[in-house]
């Protein structure tokens, strides 16, 4: 599947929906190909402008979807096609993959969460789908220690067709990117914390606070020690971007004016 890319506040973002995803995950195995399938939203666009291996990450990304209805109405205000259905969080998101990996029968292996909780999540996952096959591994390890190389040997055992790699940005990021060409699987997802929602190690907000851009106030009162910064401190960098963006804009379309200007003077000097 092709599917445009759009420039946003300096990051590449795709238009996707829910459906399409799957579709490309679907396409992806029948391919017998390996794409990762990344997902910007606040704070990854705050992290990749200031952390370079995440700028590494982004660029080797086959696709990225939008995850967050901030990134969605910004692409409004700059006139990109966004729709709300292109807002795919994988709060709603994993229901929808897991549903289709069990009827199509494609294997998940989920990397990532404290020890018990990616078991827990993945026992009510295959309680509410028979059949689903799906394993777990912990992912509270040390990157750059020995037993990165256990861990990547059971994925590559099982051969997973979709790979979920849930750590947190930008730890999950990171170990995607330094072991790319290790993985076997057909999809990469980074998922950050899908499963604890699943799980119910971390409280899912309503859903009617996403569309309206609300559920970063739900999680901050929920999580207040760890997402304070996130939430109350990092998201004033966009308005550096916002304005870096409106200079870009207005560059382009004085330079748009001079150019058609020096066309029509050309054009009157030859008649």
């Amino acid at each position: 599947m092709k599917n445009k890319w759009y420039e946003l506040l300096g990051v590449r973002i795709n238009l996707l929906s829910m459906t399409q995803l799957n579709a490309l995950i679907s396409e992806a195995i029948a391919l017998n190909t390996k794409w990762i399938i990344a997902n910007h939203n606040l704070n990854s666009l705050y992290i990749y402008h200031h952390n370079p291996k995440m700028r590494d990450f982004y660029g080797i990304a086959d696709y990225i979807h939008i995850d967050g209805m901030a990134l969605v109405f910004l692409g409004k205000f700059f006139r990109l096609p966004c729709k709300r259905k292109h807002r795919v969080t994988y709060a709603d998101w994993v229901w929808s993959l897991i549903a289709e990996a069990s009827q199509q029968g494609w294997r998940i292996l989920y990397l990532g969460s404290k020890p018990g909780i990616a078991d827990k999540g993945a026992q009510i996952l295959q309680d509410k789908y028979p059949g689903l096959q799906m394993v777990t591994v912990n992912g509270h390890f040390d990157l750059n220690s020995s037993e990165n190389q256990v861990i990547l040997g059971k994925i590559n055992a099982y051969q997973p067709h979709i790979l979920m790699v849930g750590m947190g940005m930008p730890r999950q990021e990171q170990w995607i990117l330094d072991n790319i060409e290790k993985i076997e699987t057909n999809a990469i997802l980074p998922s950050g914390a899908c499963i604890d929602y699943v799980a119910g190690a971390v409280a899912t907000p309503p859903r009617w606070m996403g569309k309206i851009c609300l559920e970063w106030l739900y999680r901050l009162i929920n999580e207040p020690k760890r997402l304070w910064r996130r939430y109350l401190i990092e998201p004033w960098f966009i308005v550096g971007l916002l304005f870096q963006e409106f200079l870009y804009q207005i560059g382009s379309k004085l330079h748009l004016l001079r150019k058609k200007r020096k066309s029509q003077s050309t054009s009157v000097i030859r008649n």
